[in-house]
């Protein structure tokens, strides 16, 4: 299917203002095998910033998904971007022990981040006391995305001890997975069930945290017999207020978001990124209470009949001030 590239415009938001970045701020973890580094990115000015955590996809790292951080932080945000254990920056030893791990490590990195926010930061000039930790979402990308759902309650069986694990955090109160990997099963291929196979027995049931799940129509990832609907599951099968933007067209990497000219990128379609960083950015203001009318305008935008994608919610959203 061929989308117009026909501009994601019609969404009101805060004025875009200059940002600053700083990496790595280096977290110590001396259980992890690497100490953890974090990129932290946020507006130059403004205060009572709400904050976002953003995991990324298998082998990216902190400095991955540029047109999300950048647009957040210009936005308002104070975004926060771990490097994983699974990034390809890192050292990578085939048999590595820790490697059947890697989704716990991963949640286990977005928990010290949130326990290490006056570290952060002291880190980034000008920036202490400005953010609000009253107001924080969890974000992520395929891989990142289940380690952002879990965070929200999503529960995954430790294929190692068998013990099904709940790993919500009070402190997430709103979350955005983007081209999310699904329920398993017979869903999954056997490609997924021997090297993933923390993703065998994902219960959807527990994820009550309110969160947006966007999912492109053409996705048709290796990981699942079933094509691209496994990756809405976790808005189909998930109760409480949930939303899900489809994107049609749109393959894994959603037009582009993991970075500027990223290689990985299939489907790469500016306006389409573009409609993403406005849907989010809109929907985090809305759950996160800070302001509803930019969600009340997406919905009403992509209601029917757009060529780029739709925006649909059950139960229906309710406008916060």
């Amino acid at each position: 299917m061929t989308t117009p590239n026909i501009p994601a415009s019609g969404i009101p938001g805060p004025v875009a203002t200059p940002i600053v970045s700083v990496k790595p701020i280096v977290l110590s973890a001396p259980d992890r095998g690497h100490d953890l580094q974090v990129r932290v990115s946020a507006p130059v000015t403004g205060r009572d910033l709400p904050i976002i955590l953003l995991s990324h996809g298998y082998g990216s790292s902190l400095d991955g998904y540029g047109p999300l951080a950048d647009h957040w932080a210009a936005h308002g945000f104070v975004v926060l971007q771990p490097t994983h254990l699974d990034s390809k920056t890192l050292p990578f030893i085939a048999d590595d022990p820790r490697r059947p791990h890697h989704w716990r490590f991963r949640v286990d990195d977005m928990v010290r981040i949130l326990d290490n926010l006056d570290v952060l930061e002291a880190a980034v000039p000008g920036l202490t006391g400005r953010p609000d930790r009253t107001r924080i979402a969890a974000a992520g990308h395929s891989f990142g995305g289940q380690t952002a759902g879990m965070l929200l309650g999503l529960r995954v069986r430790d294929p190692s001890t068998g013990r099904v694990e709940d790993l919500r955090d009070s402190r997430i109160t709103a979350g955005v997975l983007l081209a999310t990997a699904g329920e398993g099963g017979e869903s999954l291929t056997p490609f997924a069930l021997e090297h993933a196979p923390w993703l065998s027995d994902q219960d959807f049931s527990g994820m009550t945290t309110p969160a947006l799940v966007v999912a492109g129509d053409a996705d048709n990832y290796p990981l699942t017999m079933r094509g691209p609907d496994w990756t809405t599951d976790p808005y189909t099968l998930s109760p409480g207020d949930k939303s899900l933007l489809t994107l049609f067209g749109a393959e894994h990497f959603l037009g582009g978001i993991s970075g500027y000219r990223a290689a990985e990128t299939t489907d790469e379609h500016p306006a389409r990124v573009e409609l993403i960083q406005q849907v989010t950015t809109a929907y985090l203001r809305h759950a996160l209470g800070i302001d509803g009318s930019g969600w009340k305008a997406a919905q009403e935008f992509l209601a029917a009949d757009h060529p780029l994608g739709r925006l649909e919610s059950t139960p229906p959203a309710t406008d916060n001030p």
